[in-house]
C-alpha cells in the first residue's frame, strides 16, 4: 500500500483531512473511524492516523473527491467541542501507532502441589532463590569477572542500542569519519570511546589553532552571521511551518513505538544536544548553504557518528542517575558539549573556542523554539547526510529514529527548559585540557610586539637601498613610451540554478 500526501488542519468543531490521491473512484474510498483513529484505503493507498482527541462520523462529517485536483477531502467533528488538537502540522506524530497502556493486571500464580511436590528436583539455584525469598529477597552476590563482562559476540550501537552489523564492511567503503577503523563491529561502548578520544588527541593542533586565532577576520564574521526567522537556530519567536518538502520527509519516518525508561529518555536529550550542535556548526560556517563537504562536518562533530559514542559521558563531580527524566545539571550538560568544542577545534576548517561556543547558543536558541525548531534542525541534518553515498547510514541508525522520537515523545516544555540551561552555561576553556588559555596569550603578545632594534635597523638598510636602486633608474625611452600594453576584461552573467 502506498501512504499519499497528505496535510490536516481544525476549526473548533471539526478536523479537516486533505489527502491527495489521483486517478481513484470515489466509489471505492472506504473511511473507519473510531474515536481517536482514521483509516482511509482507496486502492493502492492506504492512510491511518491517530488524532491527539477522539473524532467522531456524524452529520456535520463528510468526505469529497475532487477529480480535477486529485483531493480527498475528509472532515470529522470534534467530540468534544472546542478541543485544540496539538501538532496537526507534525505529521510523524499523526502516523505514530497509539501509545500502548501499561498492563494494570497482575499476574496469577498456581501452586501446584506442596512443599514436597518437586523438592527434590530443584537445582541449586532454584534452592538459593526460594531461600531468599524467605529472606527478604537477599539473593547471593558475587562480583564478575572482568573477562566475563563482554561475552556477547554482537555489539549494539545508534537510537536507543537497536541497530548492529551496519558496519560489517566499512573497510571497504570510502568512510573517513569512522574513527574505530575495520573493528566497529567488534568494539565495546568503553573501547569506542577510548579510541575516540585518542584520536582528538592526535588531531588537535596548536600551530592551527594559533593561526586560526591571529586572524580571525574570516571567524569573526561567521560568528556575528545572523539566521533568517525560518531557520531554527534564529531568535525568532515567531511560529514554525513546515514546508511541502519537509512534509514528505516526516511521511517517510519510521512509525515506530519507542519504549524508553526515564533513564533512556535523559540519554536522548543529551544526545540530540550533540546532534545540533555539530548541524549549528555546519550552518553557522557555510550561512545556511550546504556545500558537499558538510556531510562530513556533521559527521566529523559528532561522536555518536565517527565514534559510535553517543552521551553520557563522565563528569566531575559524578552525576547521579535521575530518577526523573527532566533533571539536568550544568556539569551533565558542560561534558555533554565538551566533546563537541574539542571536535570544533581539532577537525574542521575554522578553529575557534568562540565560534563553538556560538555554535551551542544557537542550540539554545533551536530548543527554546520547541519541537517545530528542533524537527526543522533534524530534517536540515537528515537531509544532508540522506544525500552522501556513504554517510546516509547514520542517518538510519541515528537521526531517522531521532526525528520520529521528537514529533512523537519529547515534551515541549523540556526542550524549552534545556534551551534556557544551554543559554546560560558558561563552558571555561581549561576544561577542554589543551592549554587554550595559553596558546591564546601568547598569539596574542606575538601579535602585539613591538619591533626590536634589529628589525628597525633591517627597516632602514631595506629603504635606504630602495632610494638607491631607485635614482639609479634611468628614465624611459621613447621606444618604451611607444609601446602599448593591452588589457581585456571579462564579464559574465551570473547563472541562476
Amino acid at each position: 500500500m502506498i501512504t499519499p500526501k497528505f496535510n490536516c488542519s481544525q476549526t473548533e468543531t471539526s478536523v479537516i483531512v486533505n489527502l491527495y490521491t489521483p486517478a481513484i473512484r470515489a466509489s471505492d474510498v472506504e473511511i473507519h473511524v473510531e474515536e481517536c483513529l482514521l483509516s482511509v484505503h482507496v486502492n493502492p493507498y492506504f492512510l491511518r492516523l491517530h488524532f491527539p482527541g477522539p473524532v467522531v462520523e456524524d452529520d456535520a462529517s463528510s468526505a469529497r473527491y475532487d477529480a480535477g485536483t486529485g483531493y480527498l477531502t475528509v472532515t470529522l467533528a470534534k467530540v468534544n467541542q472546542g478541543e485544540d488538537f496539538k501538532d496537526l502540522d507534525i505529521l510523524a506524530s499523526l502516523l505514530a501507532p497509539p501509545r500502548s497502556e501499561p498492563s494494570t493486571s497482575r499476574p496469577v500464580i498456581e501452586v501446584i502441589g506442596g512443599e514436597e511436590a518437586g523438592e527434590e528436583s530443584l537445582t541449586k539455584d532454584e534452592r538459593e532463590i526460594l531461600e531468599a525469598a524467605e529472606n527478604d529477597w537477599h539473593l547471593p552476590q558475587h562480583p564478575a569477572d572482568d573477562e566475563s563482562i563482554h561475552i556477547a559476540t554482537r555489539h549494539y550501537y545508534g537510537f536507543l542500542d537497536m541497530y548492529t552489523g551496519y558496519f560489517n564492511h566499512v573497510s571497504h567503503t570510502e568512510n573517513e569519519v569512522n574513527e574505530l577503523g575495520a573493528d566497529v563491529e567488534k568494539l565495546t561502548p568503553r573501547e569506542r570511546r577510548e579510541r575516540r578520544i585518542k584520536h582528538e588527541n592526535e588531531k588537535w593542533d596548536e600551530d592551527h589553532y594559533m593561526a586560526d586565532f591571529a586572524d580571525d577576520d574570516m571567524i569573526q564574521e561567521l560568528i556575528s552571521y545572523r539566521f533568517s526567522s525560518e531557520s531554527p537556530f534564529s531568535r525568532s519567536s515567531s511560529p514554525i511551518a513546515f514546508t511541502e518538502e519537509e512534509d514528505l520527509i516526516m511521511l517517510r519516518l519510521p512509525t515506530k513505538e519507542y519504549l524508553t525508561t526515564h533513564l533512556q529518555a535523559h540519554n536522548i536529550y543529551l544526545t540530540l544536544m550533540t546532534l545540533l550542535a555539530s548541524y549549528a556548526y555546519e550552518s553557522r560556517t557555510t550561512q545556511n548553504d550546504p556545500t558537499p563537504e558538510s556531510a562530513w562536518t556533521i559527521c566529523s562533530l559528532t561522536p555518536a557518528f565517527s565514534a559510535l559514542d553517543p552521551p553520557p559521558y563522565p563528569t566531575s563531580p559524578p552525576v547521579i542517575s535521575p530518577s526523573h527524566s527532566n533533571e539536568f545539571t550544568s556539569s551533565e550538560l558542560q561534558s555533554t558539549l565538551i566533546p563537541f568544542i574539542r571536535r570544533a577545534i581539532a577537525f574542521p576548517l575554522y578553529r575557534n573556542f568562540a565560534l563553538a561556543k556560538q555554535c551551542i547558543r544557537d542550540v539554545s536558541n533551536a530548543l527554546c523554539r520547541g519541537k517545530r525548531g528542533v524537527l526543522r534542525a533534524l530534517l536540515g541534518l537528515k537531509d544532508i547526510l540522506d544525500g552522501h553515498e556513504v554517510y546516509y547510514i547514520y542517518s538510519k541508525i541515528w537521526v531517522d529514529d531521532m526525528c520520529s522520537w521528537v514529533s512523537r515523545s519529547a515534551s515541549e516544555s523540556k526542550l524549552q527548559e534545556v534551551g534556557e540551561l544551554l543559554n546560560n552555561l558558561e563552558i571555561e576553556k581549561d576544561a577542554i585540557e589543551w592549554d587554550l588559555q595559553a596558546l591564546e596569550d601568547v598569539t596574542r603578545n606575538a601579535s602585539n610586539r613591538a619591533p626590536d632594534s634589529d628589525d628597525e635597523d633591517e627597516d632602514s638598510s631595506t629603504r635606504s637601498i630602495s632610494e638607491s636602486e631607485t635614482d639609479s633608474i634611468s628614465p624611459p625611452t621613447s621606444s618604451s613610451s611607444s609601446s602599448t600594453t593591452l588589457s581585456s576584461s571579462i564579464s559574465s552573467d551570473a547563472g541562476t540554478v
